[in-house]
């Protein structure tokens, strides 16, 4: 076959500018840190990026929801922490009402402040975090408790049926972070407390007031197992926490060996192509050079 100086010339053009293309090419690797900067590059590479960043949104959203169910367990805890205090205070006050020592008013004292006590465990029993009440299970958009006028309390009949509030802690778990409303804020809680307040106003015998001690003592019982459970639950979400931060620092290396750049690498086929480049710049000038006036000699 026959080779022209047309043909030499167009050789030459094209690896020249294959050439400045690699260059270009490794550039961009230098400055982005990534092997590509378009999917048509490599798309094979650009498939499975998208494959690994969707395998770390899904972990940091996850991570999201765990810091989001540690605010909730956490208030939970130092809320059921405050009813404690509450409830041993009120059975403080009936073992002391309960002796005969005491006057009708002294008793009637001690009812005006057990139903100061009984408001504090409404307001307790509608903590909220972010806008949510947090003992409403799934209606913790409104709150689980309310004063009716005539002092008795009204509990949110939707938390009652549906008492958990569950947020998705990894794929495919979904995990209550909330205390079940039916452990804690019973009805029979406040009409145990209302009852207590009656007869102390009343001017009920000291053994009356004292059978009431037996009904306190069993619900700080459910307040304790309350929070045990909570306890489990904190345990539990300390796990899945440590499974995250694992999740995601293997499926970032992998993105990262997938996406990333290596610098030395990259650095060393710079300079190689950048020969490479000078090079044939080199040898096109000896051949592109010819002319007419080189013909007619």
């Amino acid at each position: 076959m026959r080779v022209t100086q047309g043909m030499m010339t167009n050789h030459v053009l094209r690896n020249i500018s294959n050439g400045y293309s690699k260059v270009s090419e490794y550039n961009d690797q230098l400055s982005s840190g990534k092997k590509i900067t378009r999917p048509s590059q490599d798309p094979v590479v650009a498939t499975m990026g998208i494959s690994y960043r969707t395998d770390v949104s899904h972990v940091n959203q996850y991570q999201k929801n765990v810091t989001n169910a540690y605010k909730w367990l956490d208030s939970s805890d130092d809320a059921l922490g405050q009813v404690n205090d509450v409830l041993n205070r009120i059975r403080e006050l009936t073992n002391e009402a309960s002796t005969d020592t005491y006057t009708a008013d002294q008793r009637k004292a001690i009812g005006t402040e057990v139903d100061q006590l009984t408001n504090q465990l409404v307001t307790l029993g509608n903590t909220q975090v972010g806008g949510q009440y947090i003992f409403s299970g799934s209606d913790s958009a409104k709150p689980l408790l309310t004063a009716n006028s005539d002092g008795s309390i009204k509990i949110d009949q939707t938390a009652i049926d549906h008492p958990d509030f569950s947020v998705a802690v990894n794929d495919g778990i979904q995990m209550a972070i909330n205390v079940n409303p039916n452990q804690v804020f019973t009805s029979d809680l406040f009409a145990n407390l209302n009852q207590l307040k009656t007869d102390l106003n009343n001017g009920a015998s000291g053994n009356t007031i004292s059978a009431h001690l037996t009904e306190i003592d069993t619900h700080l019982g459910e307040v304790g197992t309350a929070q045990a459970d909570l306890g489990a639950k904190t345990n539990r979400i300390d796990l899945i926490q440590n499974r995250l931060n694992e999740q995601k620092t293997v499926a970032t290396k992998i993105m990262s060996n997938n996406e990333d750049a290596d610098y030395a690498e990259t650095i060393i086929n710079l300079n190689t192509q950048q020969n490479v480049y000078n090079a044939s710049l080199s040898v096109g000038a000896k051949i592109i050079q010819t002319s007419l006036v080189d013909f007619l000699r």
